[in-house]
């Protein structure tokens, strides 16, 4: 079998084309290895490959196109519903006539699974029209925003297609879960090139609505024998004819009169039908990943999940996992005591749902285990779900949920962990309560989303960027992780002094080298609940503000990537480099009456050392801002020493470079807002100049 492809694309001088798929004849999925076309004319490429009986094995093979431009840079079109199976075929000669699918599409979006299994569903209808004898053609193309009760139907200058006749068009098959609207019919007694155009068509009314928008369309004669298949991409028709709004809110928030002093799942519920009977498309959510570090309410903020896996114990539904019985009247005297204050009292409501789920676990563990999905969802998740369970369990055997303060298994081993199931009973019970909470969350949040669908309303999920320092991700798999830097954003007029958020920062060469399998892995298990994403801060997949391990404050941090500045930046601009000057906290007599005032002669004798006439530099012991933190940590918490603390912090971020650790002092970084710094403030003006210059184009 011959099958031709054929692309039409007008590329410009220097650019190339290339056909990729998941068969060996077209690379095998490797764009490096794609067919190449050959330049057919001004209007299309093609390419030839001949398929042998032994190649044409009954299966379904996607394929798409590559745009190489002349500086070697790549991209491909849009799409995976180029499928074909060539063993279905019954000529030997088949062309297929594509066109370029561009990723910027507004009509690529109504493809995805939001909208073809919730949103644009009720608007499928199905029309299934009996094969003409003596086909010659197939004609495809999509058009995602018909009606129910549409179709596409075909017109031309030929006798096949109607002659343009709207009166008796030739109809379109429309099948639902089908992307391309189809019809086959025999072209070869027509006279070539044939102008045709898709129009709607009102079945119901049996009724010619309009024509598509634009030119007519251009089909040219093919060989005698050849089968000819035309993708004609979309129908030029409006694609803004849809419109959907929605609400955003967290689960906490969903307090209903059924729940446990807290927005749970199973208030998702309410919330979708509150949606379909306003007409809103989409409920968006908060992260709900576990953050229970230290069972506190510190563990209430959403962003610091201690798994990026692991949905959080407090949205679970207390009578649900008791199997819809009633709750003990204690408990339920404490449900309503919750559910009556004004604000989540997120302590409490843990420890009463916790409390609860060690008594019941016990009972249920053994009917629980046994069910067919729970062994699905465990063989499912087990790549995060055993490491997460273990991590919870040592985490309330020693008091903490920093790992490297634990007296054994500081580091992941999974053979450890094993071993220690198998002797260890009690921390094989906390591992398998926490399967056992993990498996009721996932029935009642997927519980929910689905009732969610069969509302028309879909869900929206939250993918935090970061991860909590002290958690199940960084202890199992700590070398895809800067344990030494901290994210965080930089500083702006809501927080002058920028933003640390403490999580640790990605090593993104390391992700690379596994396909990014932990990124994978986590949208793939999120995507079980969610039809779609919010990526929260989703520039710190291309650039993050990250700040050393010491550092409190954000205004410490720097872009990474960034290219740095160089040492003989500064002589090729006439600045007079002073390493020390530049790196370390410019501390003067005069520098210590501004920042402390009154209190300048104390830090000079309690935090300061005389570096050389009139010069100061920080002891040893407060060299840095979170020794300077762990400090005041140990004294009484009052103004004057929070004052005293946040004037530290300034005079040790009082500094214009942070030297690239490695650089031998020959990279460099600008401290953000440089020209604010009293060390800066202290220089002569031409120097203040020279620099203001150089800062101006490292950042901009």
């Amino acid at each position: 079998m011959k099958l031709t492809f054929r692309l039409r694309f007008r590329t410009t001088f220097g650019q190339s084309l290339f056909l990729t798929g998941n068969h060996e004849l077209l690379g095998g999925g490797q764009p490096e290895r794609a067919v190449p076309l050959q330049y057919l004319d001004a209007e299309s490429w093609q390419a030839t490959v001949d398929w042998s009986d032994k190649e044409t094995a009954d299966t379904a093979i996607c394929y798409n196109y590559i745009l190489r431009s002349n500086d070697g840079s790549t991209v491909q079109d849009w799409g995976n519903d180029r499928i074909i199976n060539p063993s279905s075929f019954k000529h030997s000669d088949v062309l297929i006539v594509d066109s370029w699918n561009p990723a910027g599409a507004v009509e690529n979006a109504f493809y995805t699974e939001p909208f073809k299994q919730v949103l644009l569903k009720p608007d499928q209808s199905e029309l299934r029209l009996p094969i003409q004898p003596g086909a010659t053609h197939t004609f495809k193309i999509k058009a995602p925003l018909l009606t129910k009760g549409q179709t596409l139907c075909l017109l031309g200058n030929t006798a096949a297609l109607g002659n343009w006749n709207t009166a008796s068009p030739l109809l379109l098959n429309r099948i639902p879960g089908e992307e391309s609207l189809t019809v086959q019919l025999g072209l070869n007694h027509a006279l070539f090139p044939i102008a045709y155009k898709y129009g709607v068509y009102d079945l119901e009314q049996s009724a010619f609505l309009r024509y598509e928008d634009g030119e007519n369309r251009t089909l040219n004669a093919t060989t005698l024998n050849t089968y000819t298949i035309i993708n004609d991409g979309c129908a030029r028709l409006p694609a803004d004819t849809w419109k959907g709004a929605g609400v955003a809110i967290p689960v906490f928030s969903l307090r209903s009169e059924n729940s446990f002093g807290v927005g749970e799942f199973k208030d998702l519920k309410p919330l979708a039908d509150w949606c379909q009977r306003t007409g809103l498309k989409l409920i968006q959510i908060l992260p709900i990943n576990d953050t229970c570090a230290t069972h506190s309410w510190l563990d209430s903020y959403p962003y610091a999940a201690i798994s990026a896996f692991a949905l959080h114990p407090l949205y679970l539904n207390l009578n649900q996992v008791a199997g819809n019985k009633s709750l003990p009247k204690n408990l339920e005297a404490e449900r309503i005591r919750l559910n009556a204050l004004d604000a989540v009292d997120y302590e409490a409501v843990m420890q009463a749902k916790l409390k609860f789920i060690r008594t019941i676990f016990p009972q249920q563990k053994a009917e629980a285990f046994a069910r067919r999905g729970y062994q699905e969802f465990f063989a499912e998740n087990q790549h995060w779900l055993g490491p997460y369970a273990a991590f919870c369990a040592l985490r309330d055997q020693f008091g903490t949920a920093d790992f490297s303060r634990w007296p054994a298994h500081q580091i992941y081993h999974a053979d450890e962990i094993t071993a220690l199931v198998k002797t260890n009973y009690a921390v094989r019970d906390e591992i398998e309560l926490n399967y056992f909470i993990q498996f009721h969350l996932h029935l009642q949040l997927k519980d929910a989303t689905e009732y969610a669908h069969e509302r028309g309303v879909i869900v929206k999920g939250d993918i935090a960027i970061g991860v909590y320092r002290h958690g199940a991700d960084v202890w199992q798999q700590p070398e895809l992780f800067h344990m030494d830097m901290q994210a965080g954003a930089p500083p702006d007029a809501f927080a002058v002094k920028g933003q640390n958020w403490g999580f640790p920062t990605y090593d993104w060469p390391r992700m690379k080298q596994d396909g990014f399998a932990w990124w994978k892995q986590r949208f793939a298990q999120m995507s079980g609940y969610f039809d779609a994403f919010r990526i929260d801060h989703v520039l710190g997949f291309f650039r993050i503000w990250s700040s050393p391990a010491h550092a409190v404050e954000g205004i410490l941090g720097y872009f990474v990537p960034a290219l740095p500045v160089k040492l003989e930046e500064f002589s090729q601009r006439e600045i007079p480099f002073d390493h020390d000057r530049y790196v370390k906290p410019f501390i003067t007599d005069e520098v210590s009456r501004q920042i402390f005032g009154n209190q300048s002669e104390r830090v000079k004798r309690d935090f300061l050392v005389a570096d050389r006439a009139g010069h100061y530099c920080l002891k040893p012991e407060f060299a840095t801002q979170q020794q300077v933190e762990n400090h005041f940590a140990s004294l009484e918490a009052n103004e004057p020493n929070r004052q005293l603390k946040e004037d530290l912090f300034d005079l040790i971020s009082n500094v214009i470079l942070f030297e690239v650790e490695g650089s031998a002092g020959r990279e460099f970084h600008f401290r953000f807002a440089m020209q604010d710094t009293l060390s800066f403030k202290n220089l002569d003006s031409q120097t203040q100049a020279k620099l203001q210059e150089l800062y101006v184009d490292y950042f901009f």
